[in-house]
């Protein structure tokens, strides 16, 4: 049995990991603590507090006695908002504090992205403009170019989180340029596990999801692979075949 711990802000979109385990197998268990959201805005100054060191290692104990062998922190805004070098110390610390490997949604984007093999991908975020640019950024520095921003511009979590397949649908196409290898969306608090094959299907290239390379960062750090082909390209180890 492989344990993975999750901490996730506040109360979103925390059913996809529920589900994305049903469809990882019987031996890997997702275990998830809620950490204290403060604010619910999609604002710099609100997301630096959200992320800062004593709400993450708050969860920390109640993720040991999980058994967890891993951590990461499930959000995007409050890790890529510290910048590269921030958002590296922002881990450093949860690592130290948990006593095991940790790392954060952010570099899970970049991760995957090196795993496909791409260099270049659209974003579609549901963030207001300056924080999704703040996203692009991150990437950049990741060595991956950003083609396109698409931003929503919502300020909650807790709006994203109402939204169905159809407004994913949307950003996703909205966001989509021909010269991107791939689409990324950002943000745990929006559902997209459910449809990650409808989106690769109809955009014709692979997606990544915040839940669903959280969920993949945390294997790689335990060094499991899991072919699930449910969970989209990311899933079936095939890197992007460059021209």
């Amino acid at each position: 049995m492989t344990s993975l711990g999750f901490l996730y802000p506040g109360h979103s979109a925390e059913d996809d990991y529920p589900r994305i385990e049903q469809l990882l197998g019987s031996d890997i268990r997702l275990d998830v603590v809620h950490t204290d959201i403060g604010e619910d805005a999609h604002r710099v100054d609100a997301l630096l507090r959200m992320g800062a060191p004593e709400r993450l290692t708050a969860g920390v104990e109640e993720l040991r006695l999980t058994g967890a062998e891993a951590v990461v922190w499930a959000c995007t805004s409050g890790s890529f908002v510290y910048g590269w070098q921030g958002a590296h110390d922002q881990v450093g610390g949860l690592a130290r504090a948990a006593g095991m490997p940790a790392s954060s949604t952010s570099f899970a984007f970049v991760h995957a992205a090196q795993e496909l093999g791409l260099t270049r991908v659209a974003v579609g975020a549901t963030y207001p403009e300056d924080v999704a640019t703040l996203f692009a950024n991150f990437l950049d520095e990741g060595g991956v170019t950003v083609t396109a921003v698409k931003n929503a511009g919502i300020i909650t979590a807790a709006e994203v989180g109402t939204w169905g397949e159809g407004e994913v649908l949307a950003l996703a196409r909205a966001a989509d340029t021909p010269d991107a290898e791939a689409v990324l969306l950002p943000d745990t608090a929006l559902h997209t596990a459910a449809h990650i094959p409808l989106l690769e299907k109809e955009l014709g290239k692979p997606v990544l999801t915040a839940n669903q390379v959280t969920v993949w960062e945390a294997l790689r750090l335990t060094s499991r692979r899991v072919n699930t082909p449910d969970l989209g390209h990311l899933f079936t180890r095939q890197p992007i075949i460059q021209a």
